[in-house]
């Protein structure tokens, strides 16, 4: 019997040990991301005193007509120290007719550069293109310990605050140990794979990891007005000025 026990245990250790010597821990490769966005409660939260009447019926014809959530595709690319974020283009959306929000776009292509900390992000604001070249974006993190799978990867959560104001709830994975993620969403020890802004209604999740070699080296965008995101607040405070307080919150979304 204590033979038979020892024997056991023996197999047991080997399988963990072949178990972690097989895990593999990408350093490069794409992962491919859809972003969501409850347009209901987007539409809803632009209903305001003045413009109830007509947007009220707006909501209900477009709950009558239309899918609650808006998919957007778009894909991550990363090596050991660099990242880019690329929406793919998409065809035109009847949401359009119904709001501007920049939540229901994508607006962003965002490279990232790890080992200079610095950020280079491809910004589309109504007609203009911006070229906003910082450090990589300072999020508030705290891990919990809450646990799911995200396109086959188990993910930990972590709880944030971005632009002093706004909460968001990511999921990463130290199983591709690259702080990375979803637009301009990084600063975690590992891979984020899902990014959630209650608030804002709109969500990122992995759908699936390619663990292969990059075919070419990545490459920050070049195209857009330079500026640093001090410089782009300036830009829109002198904007909100123009059009108003009802702005401000368009402008804050610019700004995600």
């Amino acid at each position: 019997m204590k033979t038979i026990i020892l024997t056991i245990i023996s197999m047991l250790l080997i399988g963990g040990s072949l178990q972690a010597q097989f895990t593999r821990f990408p350093m490069q490769g794409t992962i491919e991301f859809e972003k969501k966005a409850n347009m209901h409660a987007i539409l809803k939260s632009e209903i305001t005193k003045d413009n109830e009447a007509y947007m009220t019926q707006i909501l209900d014809q477009y709950k009558k007509t239309q899918p609650q959530f808006m998919t957007m595709k778009s894909t991550l690319q990363f090596s050991k120290d660099k990242s880019l974020f690329t929406p793919a283009e998409e065809p035109s959306s009847t949401a359009s007719r119904y709001s501007s929000h920049p939540s229901v776009q994508q607006i962003n292509t965002v490279f990232n550069d790890f080992a200079t900390h610095t950020s280079s992000v491809q910004k589309k604001v109504f007609e203009q293109t911006f070229l906003i070249r910082d450090s990589i974006r300072n999020v508030k993190w705290k891990i919990t310990d809450e646990t799911r799978e995200i396109a086959g990867y188990s993910c930990r959560r972590a709880n944030g605050l971005i632009l002093d104001s706004i909460y968001v709830v990511a999921f990463y994975t130290d199983q591709i140990p690259v702080a990375s993620g979803p637009e301009t969403f990084s600063g975690l020890p590992g891979m984020i794979l899902g990014v959630a802004l209650p608030h804002v209604h709109v969500t990122w999740f992995a759908t699936s990891v390619t663990d292969k070699p990059l075919e070419k080296p990545l490459a920050s965008p070049t195209k857009g007005k330079a500026t640093n995101y001090k410089g782009l607040v300036a830009t829109f405070d002198s904007l909100i000025k123009s059009y108003g307080e009802q702005a401000r919150k368009y402008f804050q979304a610019f700004m995600l």
